[in-house]
């Protein structure tokens, strides 16, 4: 490391007992804790599978896939990161055993091993530490980075990475480095009692790796008394105050506040030797409690092809939680499969929501199902936002019923079409490889002046996340606008269509660009801010006059 750079303190995150209890959530509040305490700090998630990236895989295997400004594909942990932090990671920030495993057999093809043989240990550790101490050295002026490690302790495809952080801490001196191990502390209801048993076998087997945890979190539905925190603390050798709950909250934004309660950031600053101010955590306290405490409630259909698995639209989810808090408004979300539209009717599962969303997705499945949907929308003055694919299947289905286009469609799921008004982008038509090859990441949009675009950004010049193959074939471009549709954000680079809307229409607008991948808690995204306003007075102007007086005593 050079001289300039400032030494960065380390603490690792790791999991047990079993997966999905919330560590990327715990790791960005410990972040957001320590920010707010006036340290820098940067986040890593090291993801133990060999898939280079998330990018291919099924959303119901992985999730969804958190796309970042540079085109990296990431693990939806990092959307907590950035959405708890307010930051913005690059691709450094998301290490996969499929991108160490290449670099390494890419190093050894090339003779850079001088003829050894490549093992775990060293090769494959070196290259996760190095991957580790590179991230603060390129981010600049860093004082904590805080690294979770993905899957469970116990898990196969996870040891090369917990060696090397066990190595790394022995690399460092004492106070730079901290363990946190996150575990699970079930409640059986038959005899009420909190179970500490898997806590302690976790923290065994994290021992048996040579990892010693400095601080345990406990995932309980109920409160961990003052005896049970002295029992973990005693069969797991850490002080009782280590001991931190983790209780089941509404909000998840609510998780610093209870771990502030908890002392904990108080703990990582003595342990750690951190200089730092006192945690000022008014703001955000005050976002949590307009999340928890709204003025009204509002339906928002989305409408989708992956709603048996949430966490593929996790991004979305959030988004409508921080344009809820900015409106004082809850907003519930009514799941609905698009190919449940094609086979019910519209009109069955869109009557009574106030605002509807169609995201973005791959393949032909339900395609037909979200263009009826959007197309009720349309014309029942519903709210309506489109994401990517939406934004295309909103253009559809403007073409096949406004235009007079009885054939409009995709070249995606119609490659014979002869009107094509969502076809393939040019770059992309001799691309062969689908790993990484998406038009991804940030990308300008210059907006119309006076549109309602303009209204919701407030400003004409915009960037944007992307993810995707296909676009508005401009060679249709003219009739969609003759008809009344108003592309009011465009690529300035290279003229592509960005977002459309209906001016004519109370909120109708879409962008091909993926708006929730920026939306922050402090900070809603307008789009979907603009969206949920809409759904409220939207569902105002249904109420008749004696609901109206009803819901306002």
């Amino acid at each position: 490391m050079s001289n300039n750079v400032k030494r960065p303190k380390y603490i690792f995150v790791t999991g047990g007992v079993v997966s999905s209890l919330g560590k990327g959530i715990a790791a960005a509040s410990i972040g957001l804790l320590l920010k707010q305490r006036g340290l820098k700090v940067t986040m890593m998630k090291c993801d133990p599978y060999i898939n280079v990236d998330p990018g291919t895989m099924n959303p119901f295997q992985h999730g969804e896939v958190f796309v970042l400004d540079d085109g990296a594909e990431t693990d939806l942990d990092l959307g907590h990161y950035e959405r708890f932090l307010d930051i913005d990671l690059s691709r450094l920030s998301n290490v996969t055993s499929g991108q160490i495993y290449d670099a390494v057999i890419q190093r050894e093809r090339r003779g850079g091993y001088l003829g050894a043989t490549v093992q775990v240990i060293p090769h494959v550790t070196n290259e996760i530490k190095e991957r580790i101490k590179q991230l603060p050295e390129r981010v600049g002026d860093v004082d904590v980075v805080i690294v979770e490690i993905g899957g469970t302790v116990g898990d196969i495809e996870s040891l090369p990475f917990l060696e090397a952080i066990r190595q790394l801490a022995l690399e460092e001196e004492d106070e730079d480095t901290l363990f946190i191990h996150l575990t699970l502390v079930p409640y059986f209801e038959g005899s009420g009692e909190l179970k500490t048993k898997p806590t302690q076998h976790s923290v065994k087997a994290l021992r048996e790796i040579g990892i010693d945890p400095d601080i345990l979190i406990c995932r309980s539905p109920q409160p961990l008394t003052r005896e049970i925190k002295k029992k973990i603390g005693l069969y797991c050798n850490v002080p009782p105050e280590a001991v931190i709950q983790d209780l089941d909250i509404e909000v998840i934004y609510e998780l610093p506040i209870q771990f502030h309660r908890e002392l904990l950031d108080n703990l990582l600053v003595h342990y750690m030797k951190l200089l730092c101010k006192d945690l000022d955590i008014t703001n955000w306290a005050a976002m949590v409690g307009r999340m928890k405490n709204p003025q009204h409630q509002v339906r928002v259909g989305v409408c989708g092809k992956y709603i048996n698995l949430r966490d593929a639209y996790k991004s979305i989810i959030e988004a409508f939680a921080h344009a809820g808090g900015a409106n004082s408004a809850r907003v519930e979300l009514v799941w609905i499969s698009s190919e449940k539209i094609s086979e019910d009717g519209p009109a069955t599962h869109l009557s009574d929501i106030d605002g509807l969303l169609v995201p973005g997705g791959f393949g032909e499945r339900g395609i037909e199902g979200k263009i009826e949907a959007i197309g009720y929308a349309r014309t029942n003055g519903i709210p309506f936002l489109g994401i990517c694919l939406g934004l295309q299947c909103a253009v559809i289905e403007f073409a096949r019923n406004v235009c007079g286009i009885a054939d409009a469609h995709s070249s995606e799921f119609a490659p014979e079409t002869k009107i094509p008004v969502i076809d393939f982008m040019e770059e992309q038509k001799k691309i062969t490889d689908k790993g990484g090859t998406m038009r991804l990441g940030s990308y300008a949009c210059r907006i119309n002046r006076s549109s309602l675009a303009h209204r919701l950004y407030g400003v004409l010049n915009i960037n944007e996340r992307h993810r995707h193959r296909y676009e508005v074939n401009n060679a249709f471009r003219a009739r969609l606008e003759e008809c009344g549709m108003v592309c009011s954000g465009v690529n300035p680079e290279r003229d592509l269509v960005e977002m459309i809307e209906l001016p004519d229409h109370p909120f109708f607008i879409a962008g091909q660009f993926h708006p929730e991948l920026k939306s922050r808690p402090m900070k809603p995204h307008p789009l979907f801010a603009g969206l949920v306003e809409a759904a409220v007075k939207f569902k105002e102007s249904r109420l008749a006059p004696k609901d109206i007086e009803k819901s306002l005593k």
